[in-house]
């Protein structure tokens, strides 16, 4: 990969990782605020079981989605890393050069689309198991 291509991936994971965090501190506001509303911080009104369920269910989809936006964060930090040692575009799997439309689409990608394939298979399989 050319340093130019480097520099325009650098920016593009830099734009991304700045969506990624504007993302989880809005969930993390949102999860607050619920949880703030939910002790009775604000209201005195009594709450209903069913309320106080729902409640917590958002709150834990919340936290669900915050945690896989930070494993987000973290491949775009290892993909910021790769590019600095200008390894970046080549699959940590088999070492060839990852598809410019795959980086495009997803620029913290670390293996190719068949590699990365390969993975979720076994991972699935490791967990029908």
């Amino acid at each position: 990969m050319t340093k130019r291509e480097l520099a325009k991936f650098k920016q593009l994971l830099i734009k991304e990782k700045a969506h990624v965090l504007e993302e989880i501190k809005h969930i993390a506001k949102d999860a607050a605020k619920s949880h703030r509303d939910t002790s009775g911080d604000i209201s005195t009104y009594t709450y209903h079981m069913a309320d106080v369920a729902s409640d917590h269910y958002e709150r834990e989809l919340s936290l669900n989605i915050a945690t896989g936006e930070q494993r987000i964060l973290y491949a775009i930090d290892e993909a910021l890393k790769r590019v600095e040692d200008a390894t970046y575009g080549l699959c940590l799997e088999c070492g060839k050069p990852i598809p410019t439309r795959r980086l495009q689409a997803v620029p913290y990608a670390p293996m190719c689309i068949a590699c990365q394939r390969g993975q979720e298979s076994k991972s699935k399989r490791n967990a029908d198991s």
